[in-house]
């Protein structure tokens, strides 16, 4: 991420906080290249995409790191991946896991 200038909303994935080349290809994948494109999306539908872009279930830290993107997309502060893993154990589909 290239931390000297604060994402616009069509620029690259890439400076996003936690969003690196590696981030960005998952992404990708299912045909997300602008942080415009992430407003207004449901991050587990995301990362449930991404999942099923990929033919197995992703690292469900993945899905922490598509909620911290969606929420700088949206304006809210940039916070660390795992910040959002407490709320991500709360829903309902993951409290099994």
């Amino acid at each position: 991420m290239n931390s000297s200038r604060v994402p616009g909303e069509d620029s690259d994935l890439t400076e996003l906080v936690n969003v690196g080349r590696s981030v960005a290809r998952y992404f990708e994948r299912i045909g997300i290249t602008r942080i415009a494109q992430l407003v207004d999306q449901e991050p587990v539908d995301l990362y449930e995409q991404m999942s099923a872009a990929f033919g197995e279930r992703l690292d469900p830290c993945l899905l922490d790191t598509v909620m911290s993107a969606v929420d700088q997309a949206e304006g809210r502060p940039a916070r660390p991946w795992w910040h959002y893993t407490p709320q991500r154990k709360r829903l309902p589909a993951w409290r099994n896991r």
